[in-house]
């Protein structure tokens, strides 16, 4: 880490020398080749989730007309989840050197086998890293059902302004409709007007998906049954989805429209990582290392542990707060925040460390 001592005599002007700390990082971890590709270990990790994939209809087609397949139901939700997990990485082009295998790849794992548009998720997921927790930019606070701000809240009534007061307690039996969310705001992405020709094709494929899921099931299972089937495996993958972005970001400083930080800070202050050991890291798919991730996006998955002791040593050298807690800390910072909303009389944006960079 001696290469990373910044220099006592810094002629830098400050924003150029807050740009120049994440170059500095950057170098360091390309030197150490931490930005190799690790295409062996994703090539098992989706051999063995397709093989899963193909285990879960064989267990359907086994059981047959039973309330047993309510098993397979919860079964199939955590298979999907380890797939959006490999999607999200192919989007990030951590998979393949080449730009177009990632991106199909990614089409094929998200479309094919979830029944989720790629490309809608690709959109979404790059404005909210290129500006994390900032107001007007970043996608995942203008989700609609819950209030990130004061103002937000502020402007609801009636049901809504119920809802606002106790969505802290009520995040996680939301969060059963969040693989429904997802379905719905992918397809409207795909069926919008101007869709390009990719996202079409890719439209070909979600649909397919979609109808062969529904066809299936209603062949083994009478409706209610098949109903039941689909409700079940959407509130657990949506719960499975939620339980891991959401304790990336929620409960940390939020930025306003017009702040400007630079990359290192931009992407330390507002993400917060969850402690734990592998099996953290395989409920989470990585996400956990939330931090390394917005610093390095490309970067392999399993290569975000290997990374993480340089990056939280090089922010205490250089006084950048970094954050890490327990998953059921974050759990209770992300309830008690959004619990909060509303009901705090403060700005919050008021407080020491935001007051450093504004602009």
């Amino acid at each position: 880490m001696s290469s990373l001592v910044a220099e006592d005599h810094d002629p830098l002007r400050p924003q150029e020398r807050h740009a120049h700390l994440y170059t500095e990082l950057l170098r360091t971890v390309r030197e150490l080749g931490l930005l190799k590709r690790r295409r062996g270990y994703y090539f098992v990790r989706i051999g063995l989730v397709l093989t899963a994939f193909a285990a879960v209809w064989v267990g359907v087609g086994l059981l047959g007309n039973s309330w047993l397949q309510l098993l397979m139901a919860g079964a199939f939700a955590l298979v999907l989840t380890q797939v959006a997990f490999l999607s999200h990485d192919s989007a990030h082009r951590q998979i393949f050197d080449s730009a177009h295998w990632n991106d199909w790849t990614a089409r094929l794992l998200a479309g094919g086998l979830v029944g989720i548009s790629a490309a809608w998720w690709r959109s979404k997921h790059s404005r909210h890293h290129g500006a994390p927790n900032q107001l007007g930019k970043d996608p995942d606070l203008d989700i609609g059902v819950i209030a990130f701000t004061p103002e937000q809240a502020g402007r609801r009534k009636g049901f809504q302004a119920w809802l606002t007061g106790r969505q802290g307690w009520l995040f996680f039996p939301l969060l059963t409709l969040e693989g429904l969310s997802l379905y719905v705001a992918s397809l409207q992405h795909l069926f919008r007007r101007g869709a390009s020709t990719v996202e079409r094709i890719e439209a070909a494929i979600v649909l397919s998906r979609i109808a062969g899921y529904l066809t299936v099931l209603l062949l083994v299972l009478p409706i209610g049954k098949a109903g039941a089937f689909l409700g079940l495996q959407l509130a657990i993958f949506g719960i499975c989805l939620g339980g891991s972005f959401a304790p990336n970001h929620k409960g940390m400083p939020l930025v306003p429209k017009t702040l400007r930080l630079d990359f290192l800070r931009r992407q330390v202050l507002m993400s917060r990582n969850i402690r734990g050991g592998v099996f953290t890291d395989f409920a989470m798919g990585g996400l956990n290392y939330q931090i390394e991730h917005h610093l390095f996006p490309s970067m392999p998955r399993p290569t975000l542990r290997k990374v993480q002791p340089i990056v939280r040593e090089y922010c205490e050298l250089h006084g950048v707060k970094y954050t890490e807690v327990g998953l059921f800390t974050s759990y209770r910072i992300v309830v008690d925040y959004l619990n909060n909303v509303g009901l705090r009389a403060r700005d919050p944006f008021q407080c020491p460390l935001m007051g450093q960079f504004r602009a």
